[in-house]
C-alpha cells in the first residue's frame, strides 16, 4: 500500500509535472529532427545517465529475472508512448498535445481495475463521461487539428498503462533501478522505431527531416530533456509512486496542459493561440479530474 505523502511528497509531485509539462516544448524546438530519433537520443543518454549515477552510488541492479525482462518491456511501452507525445505535437500543436494528454486520469479509471484488479468506481465512470464531453468540445472547434489529438489521446493511454505498471515496480524496487531498466528497454524500442521510420516509412525520403542531431542547440535541449526531464523527473517520479496511488499520480499529471499550454503561449505566442471552444474544452477536462479527490472522498460511518 502507498505511504502516506507529505507536503514535500506534493511538492515534488508538481514540480516534475511542471518540468514534464515542458518537454512537449522541447520537441517541438528539436525540429526538424524526427519524433522517434528525439526519443532514442533521449532514452540512450537518460540510460547513460543513470548507468553513472548508479555506478556512483555503488547501488546495487539485481531484480528478478521475470521482473528485469517486464521492466525492459515496460520501457518499450514507455518509447512508443513518447513517440507519439512528440509527433501529436507535430501534427497539431503544444497545446492541443497537452489537452490530450488530459485524459491520462480517464484511461487510468478504465486501465487501473483491469491492471490492478480492483472494483471499477462509479464516480470515475462519471467524471470519463465528462472527460469526453471537453474531448468533443475540443474536436468541434479544432477540427483541423484532430490527427494530433488523437495521437495524443493515444499517447495517454500509454502513460497511464505505464504509470499503473511502476506503482507495482515502486513497492519492491528503488526508483534509479527501475528507472534504469526501462530507459535501456525504451532505447531498444526506440531504436527500432527510429530504423522502421528511417528506412521503411514516408518520412525517410523526405530530405527536410534530421535523423540525427546536427546542431549544439539540438544536443542542447537534448540534454536538458534526457537528464532533467528524464534522469531526474522520470526517477523522482517512479519514487514517489511509492506514496501516491497510481489514480492520484495520474490525476496530478493532468496539470501538465494548465503549465505546459501557458508556457507554449509564452514562448511561441501566436502559434500557440486557440479558439474560445479549445480552452472550454481544456478547461472541462481539467475540472473534471481536479474534482475527484472532493467527489471520492471516503464516506465517514455515523458514530
Amino acid at each position: 500500500m502507498p505511504q502516506k505523502p507529505s507536503p514535500t511528497d506534493y511538492f515534488q509531485l508538481h514540480f516534475i509535472v511542471l518540468i514534464w509539462g515542458f518537454t512537449a516544448i522541447l520537441g517541438k524546438l528539436l525540429q526538424p529532427l524526427d519524433a522517434s530519433a528525439v526519443v532514442l537520443f533521449r532514452t540512450g543518454l537518460a540510460t547513460i545517465g543513470l548507468l553513472a549515477v548508479l555506478r556512483f552510488r555503488k547501488q546495487s541492479m539485481d531484480v528478478s529475472p521475470a521482473d528485469r525482462w517486464k521492466l525492459l518491456a515496460t520501457g518499450g511501452v514507455i518509447a512508443l508512448h513518447w513517440v507519439l507525445f512528440f509527433l501529436a505535437a507535430r501534427l497539431a500543436n503544444v497545446s492541443v498535445c497537452l489537452a490530450g494528454m488530459a485524459t491520462s486520469s480517464l484511461w487510468a479509471s478504465v486501465l487501473e481495475p483491469i491492471v490492478l484488479r480492483r472494483r471499477v468506481r462509479l464516480i470515475e465512470v462519471i467524471l470519463g463521461g465528462v472527460v469526453m464531453s471537453g474531448l468533443y468540445l475540443i474536436f468541434r472547434f479544432e477540427f483541423d487539428k484532430m490527427a494530433g489529438l488523437v495521437v495524443a489521446v493515444l499517447s495517454a493511454m500509454l502513460s497511464s498503462l505505464f504509470t499503473i505498471i511502476n506503482s507495482r515496480f515502486a513497492q519492491r524496487y528503488e526508483s534509479l533501478v527501475i528507472s534504469a531498466y526501462e530507459m535501456a528497454g525504451a532505447t531498444v524500442g526506440a531504436l527500432g522505431l527510429w530504423l522502421a521510420v528511417r528506412y521503411v516509412g514516408p518520412a525517410g525520403a523526405n530530405a527536410t527531416v534530421q535523423f540525427v542531431p546536427e546542431t549544439a542547440a539540438q544536443w542542447l535541449w537534448l540534454g536538458i530533456l534526457s537528464m532533467v526531464c528524464t534522469v531526474y523527473a522520470y526517477s523522482v517520479g517512479v519514487g514517489l509512486l511509492r506514496k501516491f496511488s497510481p489514480y492520484m499520480a495520474i490525476l496530478t499529471v493532468n496539470l501538465e496542459p494548465v503549465y505546459g499550454i501557458l508556457l507554449a503561449v509564452l514562448i511561441f505566442g501566436d502559434t500557440e493561440r486557440m479558439t474560445a471552444g479549445f480552452y472550454l474544452g481544456t478547461l472541462v477536462i481539467l475540472l473534471a479530474v481536479l474534482s475527484y479527490p472532493f467527489l471520492d472522498r471516503p464516506k465517514v460511518e455515523p458514530a
